[in-house]
């Protein structure tokens, strides 16, 4: 079974009494491993596809399966599970809380999880080590660069070695050479780790490293490319 499945999903929003067509699809499967670019026009369905596998949002109709579970129907609070002990998250404008150091960040997600101070801090430091923070934990993210600050991102979405990440436009804020720095960062993490990316993003450097680009128009997948 796919790690990720969506069968006969629509997604349509109501506004102003109007019905906004966001995203369908008869069938649209993710396997575990895989590093998959969602590319296509502002508009096309991008970030909808994103909230219904993060469970941030839920289809009209049709079934979203993330790590064997249906997402629709579920409770708020199991909804807030399945992405804690499943899901990371990589946002474009970091969503880094200003109080907290580079550590703290990093750590919030293992406390929300419940795990004892000695695994929390050997798990923070090895995930800071690996996006190349080391020296920097104690960093506030005003004191950091914007590609620090992501990098910090990537570490709390990988911390908790989830089976899916997440990352909605991670690039979009970084300069070319960050950007590309970045991205091999988590094509390595990929590799190494086997954990299964799915980004939303028109960079050609994402598309240039991604094994699978799954391209929309309109809400619906124009094409479905494996690299």
């Amino acid at each position: 079974m796919a790690l990720i499945e969506m069968i006969g999903v629509r997604k349509t929003y109501r506004t102003d009494g109007l019905e906004l067509h966001a995203f369908s699809t008869d069938r649209l499967e993710i396997d575990r491993g895989e590093f998959v670019c969602i590319a296509g026009p502002s508009g096309s369905g991008k970030t909808t596809i994103l909230n219904l596998i993060g469970a941030i949002d839920f289809p009209t109709a049709g079934s979203v399966t993330v790590a064997g579970r249906k997402t629709r129907g579920l409770s708020p609070a199991d909804a807030a599970k399945m992405r804690r002990d499943h899901i990371g998250f990589i946002f474009q404008s970091y969503n880094l809380i200003p109080v907290l150091t580079a550590y703290e960040n990093v750590e919030y997600v293992l406390l929300l999880k419940g795990l004892p101070a000695p695994e929390r801090r050997r798990k923070v430091s090895e995930a800071l080590a690996s996006v190349g923070l080391k020296d920097m934990m104690q960093k506030l993210p005003k004191e950091m660069s914007g590609g620090q600050q992501q990098r910090v991102a990537v570490a709390r979405a990988i911390v908790a070695s989830p089976p899916i990440v997440l990352a909605d436009e991670p690039t979009a804020n970084l300069d070319s050479v960050t950007g590309r720095d970045l991205v091999g960062l988590l094509h390595r993490l990929n590799l190494e780790q086997g954990t299964t990316f799915v980004f939303s993003s028109h960079d050609p450097v994402i598309i240039e490293h991604a094994d699978r680009v799954i391209t929309l128009q309109d809400g619906r997948v124009a094409n479905d490319r494996r690299c």
